[in-house]
């Protein structure tokens, strides 16, 4: 059983994990080569070859105890009819939404279309150590409706726009977890063993529309991975102290902290969970001794705790790889 497994199942926290999130990508000069040659960031992640590659990037560097497949959260919108245009150093922008032309994906349509990742998962898993996890990840509902549906400007919620499609909204909100469910399960059968939930704009989310649009969908994706014993990691990014509600009610096995929450308040408040994260990813920018000085303050807190080394956000791409090589180091040889 790999090091995460361990961890979310056994609850051990005797051999902790260390894995980033976006650790394959940007900041590293192997994938800004294929990158290069690459332009069309869809037709990358949906090349199986050059995916399973890129995932397998870091753990080369720096032998993390786990890969995640290298894809992107909007890949499900796009499999569903939407175009998605990733236009460099802007937010992704996605053509307007069609209810109809949602509405008539089937299931075997949207796993065609995804089939290449299956398929990245597949050869992935025959290159890693078994003694590595395999982790598979999709967008939580709100986060992808927020793409779907146009709903934010800058990093604020369009909340007129919210209310007025608020119906249409909901309905396909139900559809649309059905779907999450189905791509989790194809990539949990190809060779993934964790799914992480990236609900990366329920910071967003007014007190009044919480429920409905972040802990319930949360819930019933969960409930899901239970069913089929797959074990998930929630990440619902800037809900600050709803962090104590979301882990009462959709009872993942992981939950990632962001860089907002404190850490003793983390381990004081989330109970029965395995926490993971919290390390500002900015803090990898800074003198090596000011990084180390933060992250102790993080194995310190977690120390007789089950916890995965991670961080409060993806790596930046402008972080220096030696850097995280060092802090990787920094960490296993911490006494």
């Amino acid at each position: 059983m790999s090091k995460l497994l361990n961890c979310l199942i056994n609850k051990d926290c005797s051999r902790v994990p260390v894995w980033f999130m976006r650790q394959a990508g940007r900041y590293l000069p192997e994938f800004r080569k294929i990158r290069q040659l690459n332009q069309n960031f869809i037709n990358l992640c949906l090349d199986s070859d050059l995916s399973s590659e890129i995932t397998l990037q870091p753990i080369k560097r720096f032998d993390l105890d786990s890969a995640i497949i290298f894809s992107d959260i909007l890949l499900v919108p796009y499999a569903l009819g939407q175009n998605v245009d990733f236009s460099k150093n802007k937010s992704p922008k996605l053509s307007e939404f069609e209810v109809k032309t949602f509405l008539k994906v089937t299931e075997k349509e949207f796993t065609k279309i995804l089939n290449p990742i299956y398929r990245a998962i597949e050869i992935t898993r025959k290159r890693l150590d078994k003694s590595k996890s395999l982790i598979s990840f999709i967008g939580a509902p709100w986060t992808l409706l927020i793409y779907m549906f146009d709903l934010k400007k800058e990093n604020e919620l369009k909340f007129e726009t919210l209310e007025k499609e608020k119906t249409e909204i909901l309905h396909v909100k139900e559809k649309l977890i059905n779907f999450l469910c189905i791509h989790i399960r194809n990539q949990i059968n190809a060779g993934s063993d964790v799914v992480q939930i990236f609900d990366s704009w329920a910071g967003l989310l007014p007190d009044e529309n919480f429920n409905e649009f972040c802990l319930e969908p949360n819930k019933e994706i969960v409930e899901f991975c239970k069913k089929g014993k797959i074990p998930s990691i929630c990440f619902p990014k800037g809900i600050k102290g709803k962090y104590e509600t979301f882990n009462k009610i959709v009872k993942s096995e992981g939950i990632n902290i962001d860089a907002d929450v404190d850490p003793e308040w983390a381990k004081q408040k989330l109970k029965n969970v395995v926490l993971q994260g919290g390390l500002n990813p900015k803090f990898l920018l800074d003198p090596e001794e000011h990084i180390f000085k933060k992250a102790t303050k993080y194995i310190e807190t977690f120390k007789d705790t089950p916890y995965i080394f991670n961080l409060g956000h993806g790596l930046l791409p402008q972080t220096d790889p030696d850097k995280v090589r060092k802090l990787v180091n920094f960490y296993r040889n911490f006494k």
